[in-house]
């Protein structure tokens, strides 16, 4: 009498149904479109995850994260085209003096009207330190809105950056600033001239500011916004042609 618990017959079909499961169903089903993939399933190698896992260099790949590596083996990441890259997204950034400088010279005319008039010596004349705060007031403008100027509630719009700038440089990329917030219709704007041991760029702002009829008001920023080393500037409202 036989040991096995099967007929021969049983034990016939189960050696052939063990055939067909190592050599993969058949890609062809009588069920179409939905069936389901019958092609056999290729997955890593535990020498193949080995390799991979000397390669990451990682103490932290314990063996569950090896299971996931094999069954996310031949997986690729599907494109969202939705999303727009960084790499070619336009980034906005604030013009420097250096390219105010460039634009006053392209355009003329009125930036190199409004600086033509500024006095460097007076403004040299009157020394202010690195850490001075500074303050101007047309008497024409309201106390409520120099105090709002002063606590940065009043948004500026534009901002230059004069640091390592010669006075020529500075001055040619504050009046070319001021000059483009007029025709914006800008009030207004942030100029960052730094402190330094002479200050002699933060000098030539607070002299250069004074002298100018558009300007209404300025003072050393909030920290936020650049403390000692900058100033905000408030300018007189363009005129329009409705007004």
């Amino acid at each position: 009498m036989s040991n096995s618990l099967f007929s021969k017959e049983m034990q016939d079909q189960l050696k052939e149904l063990k055939g067909q499961l190592s050599k993969g169903r058949d890609t062809v089903s009588p069920d179409g479109d939905n069936a389901k993939p019958t092609e056999p399933v290729s997955l890593l190698t535990q020498k193949q995850v080995k390799k991979t896992v000397k390669q990451m260099d990682s103490e932290h790949i314990d063996d569950d994260k090896v299971l996931f590596m094999q069954a996310m083996h031949g997986v690729n990441q599907l494109e969202d085209k939705n999303l727009r890259s960084p790499a070619n997204a336009a980034k906005a950034k604030k013009p420097d003096a250096a390219t105010l400088s460039k634009r006053a010279a392209a355009q003329g005319s009125e930036a190199s009207d409004l600086g033509a008039g500024l006095s460097d010596m007076q403004a040299l004349l009157n020394p202010v330190a690195g850490e001075a705060y500074l303050s101007y007031k047309n008497p024409t403008l309201q106390n409520k809105i120099f105090t709002q100027l002063k606590q940065g509630k009043l948004r500026w719009y534009d901002a230059v950056d004069i640091h390592g700038c010669t006075i020529e440089e500075a001055r040619v990329a504050i009046t070319q600033l001021l000059s483009q917030a007029k025709q914006n219709n800008e009030t207004s704007v942030k100029i960052v001239h730094g402190k330094g041991s002479e200050a002699i760029l933060k000098t030539c702002v607070n002299g250069w500011l004074r002298q100018l009829p558009e300007v209404l008001a300025f003072c050393s920023a909030p920290p936020k916004d650049g403390g000692n080393g900058a100033v905000l500037v408030l300018l007189k409202k363009t005129k329009t042609d409705t007004e």
